[in-house]
């Protein structure tokens, strides 16, 4: 492979839409960026068209980099996650090859639980609700509900959780939490109670979710899990899809179980399920980090660490 051959796959199909300077940065560190050209999340297949012996690191969003795509990629030596999670890189693949893997875990915490607080808001005042009452002719308001005051439960206490707590500090809420692995200086701070699944389900108010997908977390609220959680109680999740089981969140939403949702990730996306018939969810198209300021750290950094790992390995 020549010097001045060597490409970037960047398979995430937002990467470079808010302007240029993380392709730049590519650029002169003597790469060739490729662009994803469909707009969508590339599927297997579509990854493999653009992979050839050039493509010396990936740069990825929420497509899958499966096995078989790290073993194609002959010349393949770093993929860079642009944003959080890695359960989409088949890491014992690239581990198996000598790819080094990186991510960008801090960037994206303040725009998720941004977001996260927003839903919040949204639901127990009934926004999105009134908003389509109004535009289907229908003048009539609704009682809603404080978030002050509110017992609000954390399920996964790491970067995003704690900006949420951070966010929720001046709304007087009583806070839960579940961690495998708290950080106690910080439950102290925020006066944080520290209590298991099952009792942070019973005493919240409003349940979010901030876990990553493992084998561990994969359906972590099922049936059981939601009948635990208060008639009046709302659950939202920015996080993964699988961490929740669609179909009965929405038999508990039909049938009173639970007074609302909010879902910003999906097991299949785009999302076309039943949920959309219903008033008292919110659903957004996987928007997390989709935010101007932060898509474009995300960027800068997750191309940096690409540099990085080629420079470590004397690829370039």
């Amino acid at each position: 492979m020549s010097k001045d051959k060597m490409k970037v796959l960047i398979s995430s199909r937002s990467f470079g839409k808010v302007n240029s300077v993380a392709v730049d940065i590519l650029k002169k560190a003597g790469l060739e960026p490729i662009l994803n050209p469909y707009g969508k999340k590339l599927s297997e297949e579509e990854i493999l068209k653009f992979i050839d012996d050039e493509v010396v690191g990936i740069i990825a969003g929420t497509e899958d980099i499966t096995k078989n795509v790290i073993t194609r990629a002959n010349s393949l030596k770093v993929i860079s996650r642009y944003g959080v999670g890695l359960d989409n890189i088949d890491l014992e693949a690239a581990k198996q090859k000598g790819v080094l893997v990186y991510n960008t875990p801090d960037t994206p915490a303040i725009a998720v639980a941004e977001l996260t607080l927003s839903l919040m808001l949204n639901l127990l005042k009934k926004i999105s609700k009134l908003d389509r009452n109004i535009r289907n002719g229908n003048w009539k308001a609704e009682m809603g509900n404080l978030l002050t005051g509110k017992s609000v439960g954390i399920v996964g206490l790491g970067r995003i959780g704690k900006k949420l707590v951070e966010l929720l500090k001046p709304f007087n809420v009583k806070l839960f939490a579940c961690d495998i692995k708290p950080d106690k200086s910080f439950i102290s701070k925020y006066k944080i109670s520290l209590v298991s699944l099952d009792e942070l389900l019973v005493k919240s108010d409003i349940v979010t979710l901030h876990l990553p997908s493992t084998e561990q977390t994969s359906g972590i609220i099922r049936e059981k899990e939601i009948s635990k959680m208060k008639k009046n109680s709302i659950l939202i999740n920015t996080a993964r899809g699988n961490l929740i089981d669609e179909k009965l969140v929405y038999t508990a939403l039909k049938e009173g179980k639970i007074a609302g949702a909010a879902i910003d990730a999906f097991e299949e996306e785009p999302y076309k399920g039943k949920l959309i018939e219903l008033d008292n969810v919110i659903l957004t198209p996987h928007i997390g980090t989709a935010t101007n300021e932060t898509r474009l750290e995300m960027e800068i950094e997750a191309s940096n660490k690409l540099i990085s790992g080629l420079k470590e390995l004397n690829v370039i």
